[in-house]
């Protein structure tokens, strides 16, 4: 079996600011090569942020990256991370959904593919 992850409509992806944003409060979505969805149980997320600053021994700018995360026993992710990364991310971020877990059969649980989304 084939399954592919999706968040809203888009796979991994670069995507710009203002379409994140919006996606925020989207769910996850795994389906089949026949496209039948099967319910997300849970997910792995990681937040990589990217923040300037200037190197005190070149003196060169350089990218300072701090990477937050958690796991989610939904779909998508909670509000109250939503609300938080609606304020703070910005272009050069980017967001890990890995370890989708679904529900294949009452008894089943599979691993869906990851996804990647790389703010411009």
């Amino acid at each position: 079996m084939k399954l592919r992850s999706s968040w809203g409509i888009y796979l991994s992806d670069t995507l710009p600011k203002s379409e994140v944003i919006k996606l925020l409060d989207s769910a996850l979505i795994v389906r089949d090569e026949k496209n039948i969805k099967y319910p997300v149980q849970s997910f792995a997320f990681t937040y990589e942020k990217h923040e300037p600053y200037l190197n005190d021994t070149t003196g060169q700018p350089a990218i300072y990256k701090d990477f937050t995360g958690d796991n989610f026993k939904t779909a998508a992710l909670p509000a109250a991370w939503s609300k938080s990364l609606k304020e703070t991310l910005q272009t050069g971020d980017v967001l890990y959904f890995d370890e989708i877990i679904i529900k294949y059969t009452e008894d089943k649980l599979y691993k869906a593919p990851s996804i990647q989304i790389n703010v411009k």
